[in-house]
């Protein structure tokens, strides 16, 4: 009888286990010690700490690379096992449980202390710490992590989920040493009583920030890619980030399933890898399942935006090359008529009345239930619906549509707040030749690049061009405009759908 070879790793298996915890697959967090220098491998010198474990499986990647690197200078397996497990590699456990799943995988041994050890220490915890840790309240908050303590003040019969690396204004206190590499894949998020997903309160910012403060050579970790557009208490951690100028390289993926299998992180994730003495550009890679889709060194502040991916990169920089002027400049803001999304308007036409375009459609509203301060009421108005089309996802075929509605108000014609002014012209000729770019998929694919929400405001219209609107735009002739290859408009047509 054949023998069945299959030999799965435990840890692959409990990486999948669900969405609730989000643990590590051993081949994401060998990719991860990939972009560390090898040599650090090579040194009875370099110290590792995974501040966050969940199942160990960081700690045991890098012990297996110290046992294979230190083998000249320590010949002795026992004797090197010891010395990479006493005096190299480090951890604190996210809570009770993982701090025994950890051990158990760096240890192989729920006890440090344990007869089954590969390295004996005096007590069960070892180099792997974990202590029930307290949330600190005041107004109603923890002031380390910020959760709700309606949420979490919930006794001892329960996790609180108080993780122990940033409850504390002294993070060197665990070992009261120096750290080379900080490597690991924080708990993303807390409830905080008002939702789930984008609605929680992001968390894995203050591990990054915790991390920084104790200053180690490298810093590695994978995070949602949310911190990008900022928001929910992001925006600090995004613009420390994209100025710093340590972050040697990024690696990013749109899709999260890719590093994850069956894990949906609205947004993608990334890993990062930060340098205390390196200063300069970063090497951002963008990955789809294991392939490499595109890779460019860059800088993280080259727009106000930050545009994750390298094609879309070149494509804005070919287009922007001889702007001089964007519709960011000539879109109005928000509810320029100050009329809100509710307002219905009434049927019966009276003298003086605009036409008033609402979600019901179009009916009358008095002149002094709006307002005109852009003096655009008779003139044509091209505008879209503010909220974008299907959410900030792609559709089931892979591609966006950006713009759900899209029309030309006429002159003494007004609109609700549900909708964006894009720009008013004097004739109506010119009005739908602006209709006729905002269809094309550069247009559209130029505003996604912006888009971080499905909120679509004028300063998202900062890489789409004002153009000349004496005659209609295609994409052919957009296309031939900033001399695109075929390979960035394959790109486009594959990102966008045609406007319906």
């Amino acid at each position: 009888m054949e023998k069945n070879s299959y030999n799965p790793d435990v840890l692959n298996c409990i990486a999948n286990l669900s969405n609730d915890e989000v643990f590590t697959p051993p081949s994401l967090a060998n990719r991860m010690l990939d972009i560390l220098p090898p040599e650090l491998f090579r040194s009875p010198d370099t110290t590792f700490l995974d501040p966050f474990s969940k199942s160990g499986v960081f700690l045991r990647e890098i012990v297996k690379r110290l046992n294979k690197g230190l083998e000249p200078l320590i010949p002795d397996r026992q004797q090197r096992i010891d010395h990479i497990l006493h005096r190299q590699v480090f951890g604190i456990a996210c809570t009770e449980l993982t701090s025994l799943l950890s051990r158990r995988t760096l240890y192989c041994s729920r006890s440090a202390n344990g007869r089954h050890s590969i390295s004996r220490f005096d007590d069960e915890q070892g180099n792997l710490l974990y202590s029930v840790t307290k949330h600190t309240w005041a107004n109603g908050k923890c002031k380390f992590c910020g959760a709700s303590r309606e949420v979490y003040d919930r006794g001892d019969e329960a996790e609180q989920y108080a993780y122990q690396f940033i409850h504390t204004n002294n993070p060197k206190s665990f070992f009261n040493m120096n750290f080379d590499v900080i490597i690991g894949n924080p708990p993303y998020q807390l409830n905080d009583g008002g939702g789930t997903g984008s609605s929680a309160m992001p968390l894995y910012h203050k591990f990054v920030e915790q991390a920084m403060m104790l200053n180690p050579r490298y810093l590695t970790m994978i995070i949602p890619a949310r911190w990008y557009a900022g928001g929910k208490g992001l925006d600090d951690f995004r613009e420390s980030m994209l100025k710093s100028q340590k972050i040697n390289t990024i690696v990013d993926y749109a899709n999260s399933a890719d590093c994850f299998p069956g894990v949906i992180i609205a947004g993608g994730v990334c890993y990062f890898l930060w340098e205390r003495d390196y200063k300069g550009e970063c090497s951002i890679t963008n990955m789809q399942q294991d392939n490499i889709v595109s890779q460019e060194a860059r800088s993280l502040c080259e727009y106000d935006t930050f545009v994750r991916d390298n094609r879309a990169v070149k494509i804005i920089r070919k287009v922007l090359k001889d702007t001089t002027k964007t519709l960011a400049s000539t879109v109005r803001s928000r509810n320029c008529f100050s009329v809100i999304s509710s307002t219905v308007g009434h049927t019966n036409k009276k003298i003086g009345d605009a036409v008033l375009l609402s979600l019901n459609g179009r009916s009358y509203i008095s002149k002094n239930e709006f307002t005109d301060n852009d003096k655009i009421l008779n003139k044509y108005k091209v505008i879209i619906t503010k909220a974008m089309s299907g959410g900030n996802k792609p559709t089931l075929e892979g591609n966006y549509q950006i713009v759900s509605s899209l029309s030309v108000l006429n002159k003494n014609e007004v609109c609700t707040e549900t909708y964006l002014c894009l720009d008013s012209f004097d004739t109506k000729e010119e009005a739908d030749n602006l209709l006729s770019y905002v269809k094309t998929k550069l247009f559209r694919f130029l505003l996604l690049q912006s888009l971080t929400s499905i909120n679509i405001s004028k300063d998202k219209f900062a890489f789409v061009p004002v153009l000349e609107y004496s005659h209609p735009w295609t994409d052919e002739m957009l296309y031939k405009k900033y001399g695109l290859t075929q390979e960035e408009i394959d790109f486009i047509e594959s990102m966008i759908k045609p406007m319906e």
